[in-house]
């Protein structure tokens, strides 16, 4: 997939559209531009974690892990789900997940 070419004939209407754009993607890279934010999303790709699990599988203090999360859900990235005294947090959606397997390929897969 190309990238469109912008022109300098845009209506009101197609300018403020692309404003309204670049301000939720802005606010989305915003959201993984944290280390803590973009494990904790890695590690939702493979499925519904408890903030239990997240802390150990980040090696990080529940206020850090909860602070991050709070984040997350915040900017619509994750969903909680309570059961009982336990806390599961999940994928909003699949956009995450679409630009972390872009990101796989571009820092981590071996060339």
């Amino acid at each position: 997939m190309s990238l469109p070419a912008l022109s300098n004939d845009l209506s009101e209407f197609e300018m403020d559209r692309m404003v309204e754009r670049a301000t939720n993607a802005s606010n989305f890279l915003k959201a993984i531009s944290h280390e803590g934010r973009l494990m904790i999303l890695c590690h939702l790709v493979s499925g519904e974690k408890s903030v239990t699990e997240l802390e150990e599988l980040l090696a990080a203090r529940q206020a850090a892990v909860s602070q991050q999360l709070s984040r997350l859900r915040l900017e619509g990235l994750v969903v909680p789900r309570r059961d009982g005294k336990t806390i599961y947090y999940s994928l909003a959606d699949d956009r995450p997940k679409r630009i972390l397997e872009r990101v796989y390929e571009v820092f981590c897969e071996e060339e």
